[in-house]
């Protein structure tokens, strides 16, 4: 193989593992050239915009004009010395994005409403505005969550597949209890007596004990995979763990939500079908239902209610916390999840084996 058609296939390699949402297979993979180099004209925008911290309310027009000058003066003159520093033309868009320009971007423009007028609040939520967006923006292209929607949009008719499979093995039970306590006065009263904000807080509590089971899965069942499916002699990097763990995370997390979606409009359906408005009243000790639809369904009532969702809504959530614990925890579904991801993820490691040896590589750089 010549050295062209070497660089073509590590190439093709590369571009491979980007559309399996794994871009941090690439040995040669760098945050400051990857990265937040793709993002330098965002992050050169925020940065000239957030001149404008130096403006204070309260200070005449020609005051914050003259705060305005000032401040682009800072960041101008802050931009072309880390250019010249560089090595680059004083004007010019970096082309490495490292952490001396990370610094900067986030401390310099947190410095100016500090300077100009002693806004101390307005520098620290610019400060961590930016450090959040810079975060974002790692996230985002660093661990491939592009490619990696992207992934799940093109399977996203075998995941509903699969998850109407396993629907269909682990709620069944669940929906009997469901359904129990769907038609108790002291569940409508709970859920509609609630506020609006404690609902969503308990939705919250619900999704963060789902998503916290998951990411506490996660290593197990990444280190499981990588030796089942893995002949490569070299291991995975840290990152390349963290890069498989959330594919798979997006994978489980997508199944759990079409589970939820499924139960909600089942129960939005039986409810509408078999609740009728006086029972709405009487369980909720509420004088007037608040209905969202209302239709005549072969000279039946069909009443949807603000009443019926927030019941449905609870146990949805609960069904969704319920399904996201079994997903892991019991074998035969465990087992149904990840052979189909194993089935897929294996291609993507020999893929990585050939990518190794052409590179001739001898172990994953985490930096």
């Amino acid at each position: 193989m010549t050295e062209v058609e070497r660089e073509a296939r590590i190439a093709a390699c590369t571009k491979q593992f980007r559309e399996a949402g794994l871009p941090l297979f690439d040995e040669d993979f760098s945050a400051s050239t990857n990265v937040f180099n793709r993002a330098a004209p965002l992050l050169v925008l925020v940065f000239a915009a957030e001149m404008f911290g130096a403006i204070k309310l309260d200070w005449s027009v020609w005051a914050n004009l003259g705060a305005v000058a000032a401040g682009i003066a800072v960041l101008l003159l802050v931009g072309g010395m880390i250019n010249r520093w560089r090595g680059r033309p004083w004007n010019s868009m970096p082309r490495h994005v490292g952490r001396v320009e990370q610094a900067a971007f986030v401390i310099v423009p947190a410095l100016l409403p500090l300077i100009f007028g002693g806004q101390t609040r307005s520098a620290w939520v610019t400060a961590v505005g930016n450090l959040v967006l810079l975060l974002l923006i790692y996230a985002v292209l660093g661990y491939g969550l592009t490619s990696i929607l992207g992934w799940v949009l093109r399977r996203l008719t075998r995941q509903l597949m699969t998850s109407f499979a396993l629907l269909a093995k682990a709620v069944p039970l669940l929906l009997i209890f469901a359904l129990l306590i769907f038609l108790t006065t002291e569940m409508w009263e709970v859920f509609n007596l609630i506020a609006d904000a404690d609902l969503i807080a308990v939705g919250v509590l619900f999704v963060g004990l789902g998503t916290a089971f998951l990411f506490a899965r996660l290593p197990q069942e990444v280190r499981r995979i990588e030796s089942e499916v893995s002949e490569a002699p070299t291991p995975l990097g840290k990152r390349q763990r963290r890069n498989v763990g959330l594919v798979l995370f997006t994978s489980q997390a997508l199944q759990v939500l079409i589970v939820t979606l499924m139960v909600a409009a089942f129960f939005i359906v039986f409810g509408g079908i078999a609740v009728p408005e006086e029972l709405v009243l009487r369980w909720t000790g509420l004088d007037e239902v608040d209905a969202v639809l209302r239709l005549d369904l072969l000279g039946e009532p069909f009443l949807i209610s603000v009443e019926l969702l927030k019941v449905t809504a609870g146990i949805a959530a609960f069904t969704g916390l319920y399904f996201a614990i079994a997903m892991l925890t019991d074998s035969t579904y465990r087992e149904e999840f990840l052979d189909e991801v194993t089935g897929e993820l294996r291609d993507v490691f020999r893929v990585r084996e050939e990518y190794l040896r052409l590179r001739g590589a001898d172990a994953p750089t985490d930096a």
